[in-house]
């Protein structure tokens, strides 16, 4: 005989409490007042026979039975969730997908069409920023960030890894009168030159502390922009080949040596572990490891 399932409102209270780390926004999230939440806790708590949460005047923590009844509700609900979708024919609805922008302008956006070919009933809506995405409090299914992929919770693909080496247009290599050693690129602006990738790569040159000319003020802390001030002529950047592909072979920028440098990052696909079966997940996963297979 199957064991009864657990109250269906007292989980969803109860697994967007712990999602949010406090009944009040789990309250505004489920249209409930503070109250009603903590009553439906209650009630799944006299059912599991253990407290799910510890209650402190400054808000709620789980206890070590919530943190892991936490983890398998988001996981049922999530496919609940699916699963009444696809009954309702919506099995794909929309997937929302943050993305830092030099990989959304130079990578996603060129390639985001054939998804959509071949996957007419997902609707996206693509939403560029640098901040790190948080899938507990914002409308995310997927985030594409920068790093080592060793995030909690988080199940994470390596996309491309994050090298870099100096970039530069043509114009400004032939006014440089040619660049034989990457000494002479201290010749030249450069931009962002508080940069670390730049110390690094100019010691894998063999050049120790390497004196670059300072631009005060200068910072873009984006790769989207540099390239487009490198392309524009206004300095060497130091940029991440597999981004600047097309740059490079439209001969808007050039890579004046073979040098390339590897700081372990990469860009990596990440989305909650407890996502990773929901099929419009699983769709722009396989899609998009497959175009960064043909890209490397």
């Amino acid at each position: 005989m199957r064991s009864h399932l657990p109250p269906l409102a007292a989980t969803r209270a109860f697994e967007a409490a712990a999602r949010h780390g406090t009944f009040t926004k789990a309250a505004e999230e489920l249209g409930m007042t503070q109250a009603a939440v903590s009553y439906q806790i209650k009630v799944l708590e006299e059912r599991v026979g253990s407290p799910l949460f510890l209650r402190y005047a400054r808000g709620v923590e789980l206890t070590d039975v919530g943190r892991r009844f936490s983890r398998r509700a988001s996981e049922a609900l999530d496919l609940l969730r699916d699963a009444f979708a696809d009954a309702k024919g919506q099995s794909d609805e929309t997937l929302v997908i943050s993305v830092i922008p030099t990989f959304a302008t130079n990578i996603l956006a060129q390639r985001l069409g054939r998804f959509q070919i071949d996957n007419p009933s997902i609707a996206m809506r693509v939403e560029v920023n640098q901040s790190l995405a948080d899938f507990a409090s914002e409308d995310l299914d997927l985030a594409i960030r920068s790093g080592r992929g060793e995030w909690p919770g988080l199940k994470c693909h390596e996309l491309i890894r994050s090298t870099f080496t100096p970039m530069l247009s043509p114009a400004l290599a032939e006014q440089a009168g040619g660049l034989r050693e990457p000494s002479d690129l201290l010749q030249l602006p450069i931009i962002e030159p508080s940069d670390p990738w730049w110390q690094q790569w100019f010691a894998a040159a063999g050049i120790s502390h390497a004196q670059i000319p300072a631009r005060p003020g200068l910072k873009f802390g984006s790769q989207i922009l540099e390239a487009n001030a490198a392309i524009a002529g206004q300095g060497v950047g130091i940029l991440t080949p597999a981004l600047c592909r097309d740059a490079l072979q439209r001969g808007q920028l050039v890579q004046p040596f073979d040098l390339i440098c590897d700081d372990g990052y990469s860009y990596w696909l990440a989305y909650p572990e407890n996502r990773r079966n929901a099929p419009k997940i699983r769709k722009f996963r396989d899609w998009i490891l497959g175009e960064m297979a043909e890209l490397a």
